[in-house]
């Protein structure tokens, strides 16, 4: 009985003690009266028509604006997945490393611009790759154009094209001056 005292004590005392700020808030009833006359909740029915919707120049003006940057930012974004693929970095590295692309393109073989468009059909899964895209070097510019496809469900992807166009119109195929495979892969024992 003591400690039962002694307890409501400081429970009360520190309520006294405790600054404002900290101080608990005592609940307050948000819900609003209804007003007094007129029965105005009462006198509207639930099955009443809804009301007119009219067309306003803003919503006419705003919905095609969002639905270009909802498609443009789409684009965007199926792009940079295509970009950042390996089969993309795996191209292009090994074009920076190809004697003849290096020969006509020069050294600091890359990407045209900063945010590449790959052009094409990337789906491994499908086993269907049909790629394209701008590169540029000390020596010139050209278009990057590879094509592979897997015939069978568990089998390796086959390289049917891989070549280099460049802007005055020249048209290096990559695939026929090949030295060694630039994907070799590992052989079966």
């Amino acid at each position: 009985m003591v400690i039962r005292r002694s307890a409501s004590l400081f429970l009360s005392s520190s309520k006294l003690l405790l600054p404002r700020s900290i101080r608990p808030v005592p609940s307050r009833n948000i819900a609003t009266i209804a007003p007094k006359g007129s029965n105005v909740l009462m006198e509207r029915r639930s099955d009443r028509p809804l009301p007119a919707v009219g067309l306003r120049r803003s919503t006419l003006i705003s919905v095609p604006i969002f639905l270009v940057v909802l498609g443009a930012s789409t684009a965007a974004l199926f792009n940079y997945q295509k970009s950042s693929s390996s089969v993309v970095a795996s191209t292009l590295y090994a074009l920076r490393v190809h004697p003849q692309a290096r020969e006509i393109l020069g050294n600091e073989i890359s990407f045209k611009n900063k945010m590449p468009w790959i052009g094409g059909k990337l789906s491994q899964l499908h086993g269907d790759i049909d790629i394209s895209y701008r590169v540029k070097g000390t020596k010139g510019e050209g278009l990057m154009r590879f094509k592979s496809i897997r015939r069978t469900r568990l089998g390796l992807f086959e390289t049917v094209r891989w070549d280099l166009i460049m802007d005055d119109g020249r048209r290096l195929v990559l695939l026929e001056n090949t030295t060694a495979d630039p994907f070799p892969q590992p052989e079966s024992s």
